[in-house]
């Protein structure tokens, strides 16, 4: 059972004074550590900043002001108690401008002393509950904001065990089709961790080439490669205190993934061009569409570093499988766009939402809400109708994706390649709303275009 009693530091270089003083503050409640002198206090107030500070004032080395200046630059809501055998008004009014709680004088009573320090002790737990409750506020109210939208058990069972792990520093790896929401209940996590006043911080991995990625997340150091005119701190040591979102993790090249290892590992990250490692401090979530226990068979990502990101794994199910959440989705999302343009809400007719019940939505939840914002749009009155959302999914083509019976079972890329050549032809071509459907970076989508290319020339 942990020991509740107010923790006091008790600073002061006559080993006479620490002994009755701890006694004395032992029988009436408190939980006393002790310091001889000024340097012995302020290595044990960066030890660990106890509820209450009661320091001398003189004391050879470092004096009590001194004490007083570390424990507000440690922690500026901590009281600190000076004592002190030469008091003046003067002296009393600095001390207490200074940030002191209270200047007591030599010699004191017992029972004021005590009162003092309890004071001080009520002071320093109401002021922690009431941070707490106000982080606990903002907390829930930033859950809300992010609040993954979907009431069906395949998507609630997802829910229950991101709120599970949220409190934890455990490595989470979010699996699912492009579109689902991977992002999503990335940014839920954070807002229910530990972390939630830390910085939220979102990389696509597929959206840069290696080298300037690796620059981007480890950073580089003056000199290391043309146009380097400066030290360059890494997202990764920018990210300090948050958590750090690792969309597409499976289009990293092996030297990335050797970095990425090393972080995890040694939670530290050694800049481009650098010799010393920069300490790292966040909490990693890492997605990915792709099957990577093929990657790793296909020699393509490192196993070492999958079972350093699989500690926790969230599959998200395709809109297909939740079919009761499209109609929950849909008024969110019109609420969403309305808001967003600065206009009345719109609902959706019976016969769009026919349409939209029906559809496959190949592209999962963002499919959805891109759709729903290319029919707003086009709708002037207050009813989204059928014929306002796009072609693909008022009139699907009907031919099979695959032959019924293929000759033999394609390749993951072979599949991969298939779907996007039909995503792009749904779209009449055009890459760049090919790429939102596809849940890529247009960039990666244009790579792998002419790696296509390139394979049948």
């Amino acid at each position: 059972m942990s020991d509740t009693r107010p923790r006091i530091l008790i600073i002061d270089d006559e080993s006479a004074i620490l002994d009755t003083l701890r006694i004395l503050l032992k029988n009436k409640g408190f939980q006393p550590d002790i310091a001889q002198g000024g340097k012995a206090g302020l290595e044990a107030l960066k030890a660990g900043p106890p509820d209450v500070v009661l320091t001398d004032i003189r004391m050879p080395g470092l004096s009590g002001t001194d004490i007083l200046q570390a424990a507000r630059e440690i922690d500026p809501e901590l009281p600190v108690i000076l004592m002190t055998a030469q008091a003046t008004l003067q002296s009393a009014i600095a001390a207490v401008n200074a940030g002191a709680f209270y200047y007591i004088q030599k010699p004191f009573s017992n029972d004021e002393l005590v009162a003092i320090c309890r004071r001080a002790a009520e002071q320093r737990n109401l002021r922690t509950e009431n941070k707490q409750l106000k982080r606990e506020i903002r907390r829930r109210e930033r859950s809300r904001l992010v609040q993954p939208i979907g009431t069906s058990k395949i998507f609630r069972d997802v829910l229950r065990l991101a709120e599970q792990v949220a409190p934890t520093e455990s490595t989470v790896l979010v699996l699912g089709e492009s579109g689902t929401g991977k992002e999503v209940i990335a940014r839920y996590i954070h807002e229910l961790s530990q972390r939630t006043d830390g910085p939220f911080f979102s990389i696509n991995c597929g959206a840069l080439p290696e080298t300037l990625l690796e620059s981007e997340l480890f950073g580089y150091v003056k000199g290391s490669f043309t146009g380097a005119d400066r030290d360059k701190e890494g997202l990764f040591a920018a990210a300090r205190g948050g958590t750090f979102f690792l969309d597409e993790i499976a289009d990293t090249k092996p030297s990335t993934q050797v970095k990425l290892l090393r972080v995890l590992q040694e939670r530290e990250a050694l800049p481009v061009g650098g010799t010393m490692p920069i300490p790292v401090d966040v909490r990693v979530i890492a997605a990915t569409n792709r099957d990577l226990d093929l990657e790793m068979k296909q020699g393509t990502f490192r196993s070492d570093l999958y079972y350093r990101l699989n500690v926790i794994a969230l599959r998200l199910p395709p809109l297909r499988d939740r079919t009761e959440d499209i109609s929950l989705l849909t008024e969110a999302f019109l609420q969403r766009i309305a808001e967003q343009r600065g206009e009345k809400l719109k609902h959706v007719a019976q016969d769009a939402l026919a349409v939209i019940m029906e559809y496959p939505w190949p592209g999962n939840v963002r499919e959805l809400e891109n759709a729903l914002e290319h029919a707003v749009a086009l709708t002037e009155g207050e009813e989204v109708e059928a014929k306002a959302l796009p072609d693909r999914v008022t009139s699907p083509k009907s031919e099979p994706f695959v032959a019924e019976r293929p000759l033999q079972t394609p390749t993951l890329e072979l599949i991969e390649r298939a779907y996007i050549s039909w995503v792009l032809q749904a779209e009449g071509g055009n890459k760049s709303r090919a790429a939102e459907v596809l849940g890529i970076d247009p960039s990666t989508l244009y790579r792998k275009l002419a790696r296509y290319e390139a394979e049948t020339t």
